[in-house]
């Protein structure tokens, strides 16, 4: 008899438990890194829309102060310059948030590798069950 038909039906479910156990480990390390990978370009994509908020309201805020430049002074260069800057700041905002948003909705954080893994594991774990 080889080494191998020498081990008791208890040997063999234990180091199948033991390979089980390590299999699982492994494929929880594997999700975990697949996830951060993909919550790290969506994180990409919610600066992208911050930063869009914040040279939207940036635009706001000069636009604002072209009104007032308006009611104060019905002088046409101040307000006019103004007006402009506030318009391509806003326009440029609102662009980066559609951009983010969009990208956004295209993101996809599930740990595909990792399930097709698993399931290969469990029909693995099923084929050596006695």
């Amino acid at each position: 008899m080889t080494q191998r038909e020498d081990r008791s039906l208890g040997d063999l479910f234990g180091q199948l438990t033991d390979q089980i156990s390590r299999l699982i480990r492994q494929e929880i390390a594997l999700a975990r890194t697949e996830t951060t990978a993909r919550i790290s370009s969506v994180g990409r994509d919610v600066a992208l829309i911050a930063a869009g908020g914040v040279l939207a309201y940036a635009g706001l805020l000069v636009l604002l102060a072209a009104v007032v430049l308006i009611l104060i002074d019905a002088g046409l260069d101040a307000w006019v310059a103004a007006l402009i800057v506030g318009l391509l700041v806003a326009l440029i905002g609102g662009g980066l948030v559609m951009a983010g948003r969009n990208r956004l909705r295209t993101a996809d954080v599930t740990p595909r590798r990792t399930m097709e893994t698993l399931r290969d594991d469990a029909d693995w774990a099923k084929e050596r069950m006695p």
